[in-house]
């Protein structure tokens, strides 16, 4: 089992939607915490390959100071491929001398919380009620998952 991570390509634009379609039922997402909309898949980022397959994808924003992650999407999961892509952008972040890595996620999202911070990422804020806000630009957001009501946003940063 060889994995394969590379930046994202110009060659890439469809295997990059595909990946976020199935994810975020499109390539557009909020930038939570930002109120802005932004076609993920025009970002910079990478994609993980699993023995010539694809099996994730990354997107990150340049913030200036930090690496902002957008996206995160394990295809394959298990096999080591969402640390492979953080890795990666890791990489990146230190070659352009920046201080940290940033990501929002929402309450909901118990598995990847737990990861994150297994990965080191430490939990900086809590945006309470801020999806109900994000709704209004994105109306398509779900109200509950896995029997959770989504309302919060959770701010993670890992410092380089």
């Amino acid at each position: 089992m060889a994995m394969f991570v590379r930046p994202i390509g110009p060659e890439d634009g469809r295997v990059v939607a595909r990946v976020l379609t199935g994810s975020w039922a499109g390539t557009t997402t909020i930038a939570l915490g930002r109120g802005e909309l932004i076609d993920a898949a025009t970002l910079p980022g990478f994609v993980a390959e699993l023995d010539g397959e694809v099996a994730g994808v990354v997107t990150y924003a340049d913030r200036g100071d930090a690496l902002e992650i957008i996206t995160i999407d394990a295809v394959v999961p298990g096999k080591g491929v969402g640390r492979a892509l953080l890795d990666a952008v890791r990489a990146a972040a230190a070659e352009r001398g920046l201080a940290r890595i940033t990501l929002i996620t929402t309450n909901d999202n118990t598995h990847a919380l737990r990861f994150y911070q297994r990965y080191g990422f430490d939990l900086v804020a809590l945006h309470r009620d801020a999806v109900e806000r994000a709704r209004e630009l994105k109306p398509s957001i779900p109200r509950k998952s896995d029997g959770i009501l989504i309302r919060h946003e959770l701010q993670l940063e890992l410092r380089l």
